[in-house]
């Protein structure tokens, strides 16, 4: 089984910056593609963006799009998120997940972490 483990979390003010880290256990990391999701408080899941196994092709929601940049580095068995110009409405507790494709529904994928808090401050 594969195990993931994100980090970089915490609290940053609006406009701030932060990266976030999805860690995999194994040697596996690089057969499955990667995707971001997050929750607020009274919301269901969103999706936030997706990278393909070998990380050429990426997607991320519309309303990311310019902001947030989804990576990943195969031989660190990692994967990243950065966060830029960050807004009170990006607070949520971030997740990553794997599946067989870089999709938006959380449903098609199949190992999460335990996420990290994300929280900007007015």
């Amino acid at each position: 089984q594969v195990q993931l483990v994100e980090s970089g979390g915490g609290l940053v003010q609006t406009g701030g910056s932060l990266r976030l880290s999805c860690a995999a256990s194994g040697h596996t990391f690089s057969f499955y593609a990667m995707g971001w999701f997050r929750q607020a408080p009274g919301k269901e899941r969103e999706f936030v963006a997706a990278i393909s196994r070998s990380g050429a092709s990426t997607f991320s929601a519309d309303a990311l799009k310019g902001r947030f940049t989804i990576s990943r580095d195969n031989a660190k068995n990692t994967g990243y998120l950065q966060m830029n110009s960050l807004k009170p409405e990006d607070t949520a507790r971030y997740y990553c997940a794997l599946g067989p494709a870089p999709t938006m529904r959380p449903v098609q994928y199949d190992y999460w972490g335990q996420g990290t808090q994300v929280t900007v401050s007015s």
